[in-house]
């Protein structure tokens, strides 16, 4: 049994092929795009008023350098919510509760904005290694601990992300399999479990939402720190 609940994980393949390519290519084909039309319907509508407030929320303490990377971060936000939010459906995968992906989406887009430091303002990205006023007998230590700290940034933007949404969805498997063994043992708790399993669904889907913001907000930071 304790195995059967990890098996939601695993990545499914069907003859040999692994279904996580369809899965991370299911976000793209759902999405509508914009008629050559001059009035949109109200989906379009919605959603570029929705991408146009994530836009502003993330860029606005950002100078115009940033604004740069608008486009392929509100891409990123707009796929990682919905895969989070697929995730949730009955009977299927949600890639991103593999670190493995989420590591391939953190690394590039955090070395991109440390080599963005780098070229752009050699002595300002390096200037964070080091605090002013640190006392001379404590520069070597903490020169180690910042940068052990910069390349920390990477796995903790992936295990956050990994973790979050593998919790929630064990959460959800146990409270769901424990509500149908009371049911005919104990009606009423079982009642009360599946209402706290719908709370708790609601929860999830919340949480799917702010994973993926908060991915996106801590990558439009360390871009802040670089430009």
């Amino acid at each position: 049994m304790t195995l059967s609940f990890f098996d939601q994980f695993m990545s499914p393949t069907y003859l040999g092929i692994p279904l996580i390519i369809l899965a991370l290519s299911l976000p793209w084909v759902l999405y509508p795009k914009p008629p050559a039309r001059w009035l949109n319907n109200r989906l379009i509508t919605l959603q570029g008023w929705f991408i146009n407030r994530f836009t502003q929320q993330i860029f606005q303490p950002l100078n115009l350098g940033g604004h740069k990377w608008a486009a392929i971060l509100a891409s990123l936000m707009l796929f990682l919510v919905t895969l989070n939010m697929l995730g949730l459906l009955p009977y299927t995968f949600t890639p991103t509760t593999q670190l493995s992906l989420n590591m391939a989406f953190a690394v590039p887009f955090w070395l991109a904005t440390v080599i963005i430091g780098m070229r752009n303002q050699p002595t300002h990205a390096l200037g964070h290694l080091l605090p002013e006023g640190t006392p001379t007998l404590l520069i070597p230590i903490l020169i180690v601990i910042e940068t052990i700290s910069l390349f920390i940034r990477p796995l903790a933007l992936g295990v956050r992300l990994t973790a979050n949404l593998t919790a929630g969805h064990l959460l959800i498997q146990l409270i769901a399999t424990g509500a149908f063994t009371l049911l005919p043992l104990m009606p009423t708790v079982a009642i009360l479990t599946a209402a706290l399993l719908f709370l708790l669904t609601l929860l999830e889907v919340a949480v799917a939402m702010i994973q993926a913001y908060v991915f996106v907000l801590l990558l439009s930071l360390y871009l802040q720190e670089n430009i």
